[in-house]
């Protein structure tokens, strides 16, 4: 029974469609984990913080994550939310970690920026690939 709904759940997903949940469900436990238990060393996000509370990134964060969960299951051309606002968040992230990185407030701050953008690749390549298309059932 389970195998079935598995695969019921991966058709109904497809490629684009798990990127998206997988990631959504990732940029929505970071969120939560933001508010909830912010991180220690903040040093790399100064910049960020200056414009908002780690409270605030973290609300737009899971935010973020719902987005591209719910995207997840609409059909291919109409996920791109989804597609969008997964990198658009990391963008602020790495923009962060690099100033504070060129500002000398935090040493390895290219390191997190360099991770963040290549953790944000996957989502970017999917979004210009096309779902396979589903092969016909022959009736017997």
């Amino acid at each position: 029974m389970r195998c079935r709904a598995v695969r019921r759940l991966g058709l109904t997903l497809g490629r684009r469609g798990a990127i998206l949940l997988s990631y959504g469900t990732v940029w929505s436990l970071y969120g939560y984990a933001q508010i909830a238990a912010p991180q220690p060393d903040q040093r790399g996000l100064a910049p960020l913080l200056e414009v908002a509370s780690l409270t605030v990134w973290g609300w737009l964060w899971l935010t973020t994550g719902i987005v591209a969960v719910v995207a997840a299951f609409l059909p291919q051309g109409m996920d791109w939310p989804g597609f969008l606002a997964l990198p658009a968040i990391v963008l602020p992230w790495m923009g962060s970690y690099v100033a504070a990185w060129l500002m000398g407030g935090f040493p390895r701050g290219w390191v997190a920026a360099l991770v963040w953008g290549l953790i944000a690749v996957p989502v970017i390549v999917v979004a210009g690939w096309r779902e396979p298309p589903q092969p016909k059932r022959v009736s017997v």
